[in-house]
């Protein structure tokens, strides 16, 4: 029988990251993947004829420089479109504001709405240069004590800094920054994405860092796409991995951990097959991993406990379409124009925000919802048969549950709701669908594993990050169960297709895998 230093679970980026790290050191690796194609929500998938959707995350950026060339990433594929305006915000009065990447025009455009906040408009931008210089160091390690975070901030402007980011609410923080609402809210839809939490609830200053992170090629702090969908970054990393040694299944479920002896001793399948390994890897979320994989009443009640305070509160859906062509925005005429080329934010005001989430925390679907809106085949034609177009909304605020309903009964409700709300604003979008899918947090759940639907496995909230997280006592990325580790976004720094959860955990392993041969 075939034995492995380690099997990893799931082939997700980040199962495929520390796969690729541990294979390059030599290491014997397995992947097991329980779909039919690597990818876990970083895929592509031709929903319809001719039309590649990216089914669940849809913008690329936070994917670690250092990854992208240590796995040689690009050589296997990986290539990425930064997209411009970063943001187009359309209101109701006829108006918008785009904010494009060039520092300038940006703050021209905010000019239009106030003097003052174009003023401000390059201090914010370099203030966030000098978040991405102290965060960066802290991806591509292990987590730190917070009060070892904290110390690491000197001097009155880091200590405002702490403030800022750790304490503050999107809403407070950008106060801080702007007078223009419609200024703020082009920024405030980067800190609730993905979170049951609004512009007011504090903590988001923290998540809206999280989404500032994006460096591509030599632009700091944007955005992207992915040339030919998300599912190329994975196809990449599973091939860089592939290259050095890896051994990569799908459609092979892993129903159990194996224990011997206290420890970890491999994997079964959901076809009986055992797996022998000296180590195991999951890239499923903390609460799977430990209450669902394992056999019972391995790790004790304490670490239940723990386990079961995780907040993992699915936000938001995803509204797929296909389009015979691209919607006309009145606030910005053009086919493609102004909107189809970056992120369309439907979001008019922080009150309008605020107010969806206050539906969504009762367990409701937005009236009106926010929805950040991408048209990727506007950028590259490969997405889309010729002259035809994708559609892509990342929809809030959506709970895992409904009241008074579910979300398959829903889901026909919910396309009424999105069209009509985008339609304020783009009125032609009804006729310009020709297909639409709705995929619901029970939908990510169901398929991806992902605990409540959250995208994230688990809310990244300050009191969720760090060495919070996934628990206290348990973030260097080993687990209470000997020969267990976490490798997926349930680690730091948490989700999104940062990479950076797998790398480190793979160089956990790579020390553990090189302590334990030298003592043989």
């Amino acid at each position: 029988m075939a034995r492995y230093d380690v099997v990893v679970i799931g082939a997700g980026h980040n199962g495929l990251v520390t796969a690729g790290y541990l294979g390059r050191a030599g290491a014997r690796v397995l992947v097991l993947e329980q779909r039919s194609f690597v990818g876990g929500a970083c895929i592509t998938e031709e929903t319809w004829p001719g039309f590649r959707i990216n089914t669940f995350a849809y913008v690329a950026g936070l994917l670690r420089p250092k990854i992208v060339d240590d796995l040689e990433l690009r050589k296997y594929g990986y290539d990425t479109i930064l997209y411009d305006p970063q943001a187009f915000v359309p209101f109701p009065d006829g108006r918008s504001l785009a904010l494009w990447v060039d520092e300038e025009k940006a703050t021209k455009e905010i000019a239009k709405f106030s003097a003052a906040d174009a003023r401000a408009y390059p201090k914010f931008v370099a203030y966030w240069e000098q978040v991405l210089d102290l965060v960066e160091p802290l991806l591509l390690a292990p987590p730190v004590a917070l009060q070892d975070l904290v110390g690491m901030f000197q001097g009155p402007e880091a200590e405002e800094l702490v403030r800022q980011l750790f304490l503050m609410s999107a809403q407070d923080f950008l106060d801080d920054w702007f007078e223009s609402d419609q200024v703020k809210i082009s920024f405030a839809t980067n800190a609730v994405i993905g979170e049951m939490c609004g512009p007011r609830t504090p903590g988001t200053a923290y998540v809206l860092a999280h989404h500032n992170i994006g460096v591509l090629g030599d632009q700091r702090n944007v955005w992207g796409f992915s040339r030919g969908g998300m599912g190329r970054i994975t196809e990449a990393l599973a091939r860089s991995a592939h290259d050095h040694g890896v051994e990569i299944r799908t459609g092979v479920k892993v129903r159990q951990i194996a224990m011997k002896g206290g420890r970890v001793a491999g994997v079964v399948t959901e076809s009986g097959e055992t797996i022998e390994a000296g180590a195991v890897a999951s890239n499923v979320d903390a609460r799977r991993t430990l209450l669902d994989l394992l056999p019972p009443d391995t790790v004790d009640a304490e670490v239940r406990r723990q386990v079961g305070r995780i907040r993992s509160r699915g936000a938001a859906l995803k509204f797929n379409a296909a389009l015979d062509r691209l919607p006309e925005f009145p606030s910005s005429p053009g086919r493609p124009g102004v909107p189809h080329m970056g992120a369309t934010e439907i979001a008019p005001s922080m009150d309008y925000l605020e107010r969806a989430f206050d539906q969504g925390k009762y367990g409701r679907f937005s009236d009106h919802p926010f929805m950040d809106t991408l048209f990727q085949s506007a950028s590259d034609p490969s997405m889309a048969p010729p002259g035809q177009h994708t559609m892509t909304c990342f929809v809030q605020y959506a709970p895992r549950e409904l009241v008074g309903t579910t979300w398959e009964e829903f889901k026909p409700q919910a396309a009424e709701i999105i069209l009509d709300t985008f339609s304020e604003f783009a009125p032609d979008i009804r006729s310009c669908i020709r297909a639409w899918q709705i995929v619901s947090p029970e939908d990510i759940e169901r398929t991806l594993g992902m605990s409540g639907g959250n995208i994230f496995q688990g809310d990244i909230t300050p009191d969720q990050i760090f060495s919070f997280r996934p628990m206290q006592g348990w973030a260097q990325y080993r687990t209470p169960v000997p020969g267990l580790y976490f490798c997926g976004a349930a680690a730091h720094p948490g989700g999104g297709v940062v990479g950076a959860p797998g790398y480190n955990a793979a160089q956990v392993l790579i020390e553990d895998l090189h302590r334990t041969s030298s003592s043989t």
